[in-house]
């Protein structure tokens, strides 16, 4: 079944793209994780990709063109598929009544998702729906680490709402209006899918029950229309005539499904309660009107477990030791983060056919160069600093190795964008260096400490985080000598650097100490041959050998 790709957001300001360059055309084979076009946004020209495969049947905007977000972008289906009905807005009669029963079937479970989508039917005065933001290109949900402001308060536009942790980063998110934030939607720890419903912003007390509950009225609606729904009575009358429920009176009272039958919980908590097989009915919900939340099933202690502990409590008991030899394990929810490396260096892993070549690099002349140029006011320079300025000056001379795989074609960057791996708490980003090849020592140093502290602030932005060309991993701080990464797709190459070591070395006809470093260029077999990735390891090797060739 053809599938509507629509213009995505890209950026957390985004209103409109504009497609820089189409990378695939109509009839090409599309693959998940093909890149379609550079979209540009309001910060940078980035790359999208294809979440789906099949044919690409039609462009809906074209190369110079601009369009609002989720403006028709493409269609993705099966070869020769008829897509008319989706050009024309409509949809084949059978496929719209089945849609429209699950809908309705489907609606008591999806509502606060779906709020956001049904309240375009009738809005409030001054009533604004948030959204959870597409905050990377990447983003497909996120996780409310912090709210910084609580219903009631009075919102200012340009004021902080929340942090959110996307994929790559966890990132402040800004309101762009003004008024009293009346609902929220998503709680801290929770998390939901971009364009959930994270907040609802409007006047102080305005009624926001139709846009909570948006089913009722356009439901009740249809069924005094069209004789098709009225007809399953049985169905549909408790949607068609309302019972008003009398209002909670304690957000933190037992959780609604006393009431109901239904048990509220958020899709997080669920998914968290079946893995540590708890009952969701034993768990008290912490959430608005009694919703259960992550943070609810992470406390929740069975009633066995809760008697245990209160015993043990006394000062006669004893706690309760671990018997020798019994087995014992701790499960972490994986962070949006951990989820996306895991995919990504997968994706990278299996589908380019890697293979590793190491030199090692008489680190002398580097280690009184760089002596020299920190004496100097004002500068700081790392060896590190000094791998990226020497890479980006081989790549110039070796543009076979500054490429990107695109299964058709091979695309050769002419301009040099450094990736630097740098470690975080919750695993791995890689800011870019952008035109690192024309830049100074002194300044690249500058550029790698403002994003490195940035990346461990959790502050760094979409826009610098992508678009690299070349990627450069270091753990020669921590003493690791040699080792190999996984690349890191798109690019065609990524350096290993290991420690500097001191170790006897044969200099003419004598043996003595001298300080050497080892290199590995892991590459991607379909773009670049050993041959080349050889030569490119001989010209880094000189340049880092004798860095007065990096200044001329």
């Amino acid at each position: 079944m053809a599938i509507v790709v629509n213009m995505p957001r890209l950026s957390d300001t985004m209103e409109e793209g504009t497609v820089a360059k189409w990378l695939k055309q109509v009839g090409d084979v599309i693959s998940d994780g093909d890149i379609l076009a550079e979209i540009e946004t309001d910060k940078a020209t980035m790359e999208f990709e294809s979440f789906n495969e099949g044919t690409l049947l039609y462009i809906g905007i074209q190369e110079g063109d601009a369009a609002p977000v989720d403006a028709l972008l493409a269609i993705i289906g099966e070869k020769g598929e008829d897509i008319s009905a989706l050009l024309s807005g409509g949809a084949p009669a059978a496929q719209e009544a089945s849609e429209a029963s699950a809908a309705v079937s489907a609606v008591e479970a999806t509502a606060p998702v779906l709020a956001a989508t049904a309240t375009a039917m009738a809005l409030p005065e001054g009533v604004i729906v948030v959204n959870m933001p597409r905050l990377s290109d990447t983003m497909e949900e996120g996780t409310v680490a912090t709210w910084l402001k609580k219903v009631g308060d009075v919102i200012e536009e340009g004021d902080i709402l929340a942090e959110i942790e996307t994929d790559k980063a966890t990132m402040e998110f800004e309101s762009f209006n003004a008024g009293t934030l009346l609902h929220i939607g998503i709680g801290e720890g929770e998390a939901a899918p971009v364009d959930s419903l994270l907040a609802i912003i409007g006047p102080k007390g305005a009624d926001i029950s139709t846009v909570l509950n948006p089913v009722a009225a356009p439901v009740a609606a249809t069924t005094v229309a069209t004789a098709p729904v009225a007809a399953n009575d049985a169905a549909v009358a408790p949607v068609a005539t309302p019972t008003p429920k009398a209002p909670v009176a304690d957000a933190t009272a037992v959780n609604a499904s006393v009431q109901t039958g239904r048990i509220f919980a958020s899709p997080l908590a669920k998914k968290l309660a079946k893995e540590k097989g708890i009952s969701l009915s034993e768990v008290k919900g912490t959430g608005e009107q009694g919703r259960i939340v992550k943070i609810d099933i992470e406390r929740f202690t069975p009633a066995a477990a809760q008697a245990i502990a209160t015993t043990s409590a006394t000062p006669s008991a004893q706690a309760p030791v671990m018997a020798a030899g019994e087995e014992h394990y701790t499960e972490v929810q994986n962070s949006q983060m951990r989820k996306v490396i895991a995919k990504r260096l997968g994706e990278s892993k299996f589908s380019a056919p890697h293979y590793y070549l190491t030199v090692e690099v008489a680190m002398d002349n580097a280690m009184a160069s760089r002596a020299q140029i920190n004496s100097l006011p004002d500068t700081k320079v790392s060896f590190n600093d000094m791998v990226l300025k020497a890479s980006a000056m081989a790549l110039k001379k070796h543009p076979q190795v500054n490429t990107t795989w695109q299964g058709d074609t091979t695309r050769f960057n002419s301009h040099v964008h450094m990736g630097v791996a740098v470690a975080v708490p919750d695993g791995l980003v890689v800011p870019v260096v952008r035109f690192a090849d024309q830049q100074s020592l002194s300044q690249i140093g500058a550029a790698v400490k403002d994003l490195a502290g940035k990346a461990r602030d959790k502050k760094l932005t979409p826009a610098e985080m992508e678009g690299s060309t070349f990627t450069v991993s270091n753990l020669g701080m921590f003493g690791i000598q040699e080792f190999t990464s996984i690349i890191n797709q798109p690019n065609s190459a990524i350096l290993s650097v290991g420690a500097i070591v001191q170790k006897p070395v044969v200099k003419g006809v004598a043996i003595v100490v001298g300080n050497t470093m080892k290199i590995t260029l892991a590459c991607d077999h379909r773009t670049v041959d050993g041959a080349t990735a050889a030569a490119f390891l001989q010209t880094l090797q000189a340049f880092l050998e004798n860095p007065v060739t990096m200044l001329a």
